[in-house]
């Protein structure tokens, strides 16, 4: 399964931090959970990730780019 692959699976995410000190994704639904734990570097890198994501997906709606970097500055 990929990222552009449907299916009817469905779950919850909660992201929050830890009492390490980390910052926790947590993915759960029927039958699995799956914490995911990552420093608070890694976390920004994450957002940033997500970030630059919704750019690029706002861009495909509004019937500009297919992927790649989004335009405009960085």
């Amino acid at each position: 399964m990929g990222i552009n692959d449907e299916n009817d699976m469905a779950g919850d995410l909660q992201i929050g931090p830890t009492d390490q000190g980390m910052v926790r994704i947590f993915v759960s639904g029927e039958g699995f959970e799956l914490p995911f734990d990552f420093d608070p570097e890694e976390a920004e890198e994450i957002a940033r990730e997500l970030m630059d994501a919704a750019e690029i997906a706002r861009g495909i709606l509004e019937g500009g780019q297919k992927g790649g970097k989004p335009k405009g500055k960085r």
